[in-house]
C-alpha cells in the first residue's frame, strides 16, 4: 500500500477518501490533515463527483490527532495545534457544505477527531468491531473537528455531555441503538454494503440531496418561519431545474429516472 497519507479513488461518479496511516491508527498528523483538506476541495469542486465515501485503512477508522506530533512540538505546540486544526477544520467545512452526499464507513475505532469525521456522514455505516470514544478530556485536551457541534445534534445535549466528559467507550451495537451511527454491518460486509449504498446515492438527484443537506445543517439555528421560507425557495428552484423535471417525468412515465446525464 502507498505511503501517501490519503488515498483518493474516483470511479463511476463516486470519490473514495481513505485515511492511510494504518500503522498509526490513521492518526491525524500535518500531512494527513493537509491531504484531507485537498481531497475535500476536489470533492466539493469537481462536478463529476456525485457521492463521497470516507473510510480508514487497516484496523482503525481514525484514532484522532497524532499525539507524538504534539509531544515532539515542545514549546511550539500551540502553533502546531493551530495549524493542524486549521487544515482539519477547513476539510470538515468543505465536506459538510459540499452539495453532494457523504457516506462514512467506520471500519474500526473512531476516537477524538476520528469521531468528528465519523459523525460528518449523512449516512454512517459501522462495522461490528467499531467503537467510539471522545478521548479528548482523558489527555487534558478539548474537542475539535466540530465534535461539540455535531454530537449534541446527533445525540442530544445530555448524551453528548456524557461522551465528552466521561470518555466512555461506545461499542457499535450501542452506537446504533442511540443513533450515533445509521446501522451496523458485519466487518466482512462493510465494503460491499458501502459500495452498494454509494452507487445508489450517486444515481440519485445530487442537486436535491445537496440542498437537503444544507437545509438540515442550518435548521437548528433559525426559526420555523425562516426554515419554511428556505424550504419554499429551495423546492421552487428544484421543481424548475432539470433534476426536478426528470424526476417528475419519470414518476409519471413509470420509469426509472436518469439523473446522471443532467
Amino acid at each position: 500500500m502507498t505511503d501517501e497519507p490519503i488515498l483518493f479513488e474516483f470511479s463511476k461518479s463516486i470519490a473514495r477518501i481513505t485515511l492511510n496511516r494504518p500503522t498509526k491508527g490513521n492518526a491525524i498528523d500535518m500531512s494527513l490533515a493537509q491531504a484531507l483538506f485537498e481531497a475535500a476541495i476536489r470533492c466539493d469542486t469537481d462536478p463529476a463527483v456525485r457521492c463521497v465515501v470516507l473510510t480508514g485503512a487497516g484496523r482503525a477508522f481514525c484514532v484522532g490527532g497524532d499525539l507524538a506530533l504534539l509531544n515532539s512540538a515542545g514549546p511550539k505546540v500551540q502553533g502546531v495545534l493551530s495549524e493542524l486544526t486549521g487544515f482539519l477544520h477547513m476539510a470538515v467545512t468543505r465536506l459538510a457544505r459540499m452539495q453532494k452526499p457523504l457516506l462514512t464507513l467506520i471500519n474500526g475505532p473512531a476516537a477524538g477527531a476520528g469521531l468528528s469525521l465519523a459523525l460528518l456522514g449523512d449516512i454512517v455505516l459501522a462495522a461490528e468491531s467499531a467503537h467510539f470514544t471522545s478521548a479528548y478530556t482523558a489527555i487534558g485536551l478539548t474537542p475539535d473537528g466540530g465534535l461539540t457541534w455535531l454530537l449534541p445534534r446527533v445525540l442530544g445535549l445530555r448524551r453528548a455531555q456524557e461522551m465528552i466528559l466521561s470518555n466512555r467507550r461506545i461499542d457499535a451495537a450501542e452506537a446504533a441503538s442511540m443513533g450515533l451511527v445509521t446501522r451496523v454491518v458485519s466487518d466482512g460486509a462493510l465494503t460491499l454494503e458501502g459500495t452498494t449504498l454509494a452507487a445508489r446515492l450517486a444515481e440519485s438527484p445530487t442537486q436535491a440531496l445537496g440542498k437537503s443537506r444544507s437545509l438540515l445543517l442550518d435548521s437548528f439555528g433559525v426559526s420555523i418561519e425562516t426554515q419554511l421560507e428556505r424550504e419554499a425557495r429551495t423546492i421552487t428552484a428544484a421543481g424548475a431545474n432539470a433534476e426536478g423535471a426528470e424526476g417528475i417525468a419519470a414518476f409519471l412515465g413509470k420509469r426509472k429516472p436518469d439523473y446522471s446525464r443532467i
